[in-house]
């Protein structure tokens, strides 16, 4: 008889833990978190090209731009997009998507 009530207390806890176990593996990320943020460089000539960051302040980008000196035969926008992009690289974000004057960049963000 106690073995009969051990076993069925011990089968009870073990079906419980996995009830916990499964539950908590399947839920959803609590709303509102976000994992994610973007950032748009905006091409608008070597002077005015700028960075909207995730928190909308613009950071215009010239000081970055102006001392690099494109090479002839070679595109303007792209050139300078390329070193924007990789000044953007530096602080951990990454093309999401492109347009032609536009880049659009995402990081991660610790939760």
């Amino acid at each position: 008889m106690k073995k009969t009530v051990i076993a069925l207390v011990l089968f009870s806890a073990l079906t419980a833990l996995a009830a916990v176990l499964i539950k908590s593996a399947l839920a959803a990320d609590a709303p509102g978190l976000q994992s994610v943020e973007f950032a748009t460089i905006r091409w608008a000539g070597r002077e005015n090209t700028h960075l909207i960051r995730p928190n909308g302040q613009v950071e215009f980008l010239g000081s970055i731009l102006m001392p690099a000196k494109r090479p002839d035969r070679v595109d303007e926008r792209a050139f300078y997009m390329t070193i924007a992009i990789n000044a953007a690289a530096r602080e951990g974000f990454e093309v999401a998507a492109m347009t032609d004057s536009e880049v659009v960049l995402r990081r991660s963000v610790p939760r």
